[in-house]
C-alpha cells in the first residue's frame, strides 16, 4: 500500500485521522501506548512507563546488580562477592523507592503524602534493620540506626552547605523550622544518654540491669513514637504555615515535571521494590559475619558507615541537587528531617518490634556511640541556629563526619567504652 502525501502540519495528511492504524503504513505519528487497540496499548504503555522510570535517574544503571546479587546469594558464593554485589544493588533500589514514594504522594495530598514519606523515606534502613534484628544482630541494627542519623546530619548536610556555598556567598533557610527539627534531635540524643548512664549506674547494683534497661527502652520508645506523631500533627495541621515556604519551594521546583506513575502503578512499584530490597538485604546481612572475619572490618563500621551510605544514596543526591539550586529549606528538610524520622520513628519502632519477637533490642547504645551522637547534634545545632550557611560550615560537617568514620574504623567490636561513664562517675563521687 503506497504512503500518502504528508502535507499537513507535523507531517500528518489531512486524510489521516486519529483512528488510522499505526502498522498500516499511514502517516499517523500517534505513539503505540495511545493506540485504540487494547492488545497494543497496554503492553506498549507498560514498556513506555518502565522506560521513563528507569531513565529517571542515572543511578538506575546499577539495577543490573540486583539479579546478580540474588543469584550469588542463592548459590552461596563467596561472601565478599555477595556483600559487594548486593551492596551496590540496594543503591538503585533505594532511588526507585524514593521515586515511587514521591509519585504516590502527589495524589494523596499533603497529609497522607507526609505519612507516606515518613513510612517509605527510610524504608531501606528499616528493611535491613528488620532482617538483622530477626537474626539477632542487635549491634548491626543499632549501628545502622546511628549511622543513618550521622550520615544525614553531617555528611548530607555538609554536602548541601558546600553545594550551595560554591555558587553563592551565603544561603538562608527557615531558622524556625530548622530549630524545631534540631530540638527534637536533641530530645532523641537525650533518650540515648539516659539508658547509657543508667546502665553505668547499675553496674554495682544488685538489680537486674538488662531487665531494667529493657523496661526503660520500651517506655522511652513509646514516648518517642508519640512525639513523632505530634510532630507530624504540628507540621501538617496546627503549624502548617511554618512549613509553607518549604512546601512552596518543593512545588515550584517540580511544577513543570509531569507525573510518570499514577497511584496504582506507584503502589505496585513500591511493593516490588520493597520485596527486592528485602531479598538483597537478607543476603547482605547473611554475609556480614564472613566479611568481618575475612576483611577484618568491624560490624560497627559496616553498620554505622557503609550501610547508611547505601540506604541514603537517593536522599544524598536529592538534597545536594536542591541545595545547588538554592532551595535550602527543602535541603534542610531532607537532611535533618530524615535523621529525625530515624531517631523518633524507626529506632523506637525497632525497639517495640524486638519486644514483640523476643529480641532484646534496647536504646542502650555503647557509651562511645552515645557521646558521638550527642556531640554531632550539638555541632549541627550551632551551625543551623542562625538560619544561614556557607561552604566553610559544610566543610566543618564533613570534617566531623570523617573524624567519626576514622574513629569507628579503628575501634574494635569488643570495646564497649562503658568504662568512660564509670570513670566520669568516679570523678564526681570523689
Amino acid at each position: 500500500m503506497p504512503r500518502r502525501d504528508t502535507g499537513g502540519p507535523n507531517g500528518i495528511s489531512g486524510d489521516d485521522n486519529e483512528h488510522t492504524p499505526l502498522i498500516s503504513g499511514g502517516g499517523n505519528k500517534k505513539p503505540l501506548y495511545e493506540d485504540d487497540r487494547a492488545w497494543v496499548r497496554y503492553p506498549s504503555s507498560f514498556f513506555h512507563i518502565s522506560w521513563l522510570v528507569l531513565t529517571s535517574n542515572y543511578v538506575n544503571i546499577l539495577l543490573v546488580f540486583v539479579p546478580v546479587g540474588i543469584v550469588l546469594g542463592a548459590l552461596g558464593m563467596n561472601p565478599i562477592a555477595v556483600f559487594a554485589v548486593n551492596f551496590f544493588a540496594i543503591v538503585p533500589l533505594a532511588a526507585l523507592l524514593s521515586f515511587a514514594t514521591e509519585e504516590l504522594s502527589v495524589k494523596l495530598g499533603q497529609t497522607l503524602g507526609g505519612l507516606m514519606n515518613a513510612t517509605f523515606g527510610n524504608a531501606v534502613e528499616l528493611i535491613v534493620s528488620i532482617v538483622a534484628l530477626r537474626q539477632g544482630e542487635i549491634r548491626i541494627v543499632q549501628a545502622s540506626m546511628l549511622g543513618s542519623i550521622l550520615s544525614n546530619i553531617l555528611l548530607v548536610l555538609g554536602c548541601c552547605f558546600i553545594s550551595s556555598g560554591i555558587r553563592r556567598r551565603e544561603s538562608t533557610f527557615n531558622a524556625t523550622v530548622a530549630s524545631t527539627m534540631s530540638s527534637l534531635m536533641a530530645v532523641a540524643a537525650t533518650s540515648l544518654i539516659i539508658p547509657a548512664t543508667l546502665y553505668a549506674s547499675l553496674q554495682n547494683s544488685s538489680a537486674d540491669t538488662e531487665s531494667n534497661i529493657l523496661v526503660l527502652s520500651h517506655g522511652t520508645a513509646i514516648i518517642l513514637l508519640c512525639l513523632y506523631g505530634l510532630y507530624l500533627f504540628f507540621q501538617l495541621k496546627t503549624h502548617a504555615t511554618l512549613f509553607d515556604a518549604e512546601a512552596q519551594t518543593d512545588e515550584d521546583g517540580n511544577e513543570e515535571e509531569a507525573q510518570i506513575l499514577g497511584p496504582i502503578p506507584a503502589g505496585i512499584c513500591l511493593v516490588l521494590v520493597t520485596l527486592c530490597v528485602a531479598v538483597c538485604a537478607e543476603y547482605l546481612v547473611d554475609s556480614i559475619d564472613a566479611i568481618v572475619e575475612e576483611a577484618h572490618i568491624s560490624k560497627t563500621f559496616i553498620g554505622l558507615i557503609l550501610l547508611p551510605i547505601v540506604g541514603n544514596a537517593a536522599e544524598h543526591v536529592t538534597a545536594v541537587v536542591v541545595a545547588w539550586k538554592d532551595k535550602m529549606d527543602l535541603a534542610i528538610g531532607v537532611a535533618i528531617g530524615s535523621s529525625m524520622q530515624i531517631a523518633l520513628f524507626v529506632t523506637p519502632f525497632l525497639v517495640i518490634l524486638g519486644w514483640c519477637i523476643g529480641q532484646p533490642m534496647t536504646l542502650h547504645f555503647q557509651t562511645f556511640e552515645t557521646v558521638v551522637f550527642f556531640l554531632s547534634v550539638l555541632v549541627v545545632n550551632y551551625l543551623i541556629g542562625d538560619g544561614k550557611s556557607n561552604y566553610l560550615e559544610g566543610c566543618m560537617c564533613l570534617g566531623t563526619y570523617i573524624i567519626i568514620a576514622l574513629a569507628f574504623w579503628v575501634k574494635p567490636d569488643d570495646a564497649t567504652g562503658d568504662a568512660i561513664v564509670g570513670a566520669v562517675k568516679g570523678m564526681f563521687v570523689r
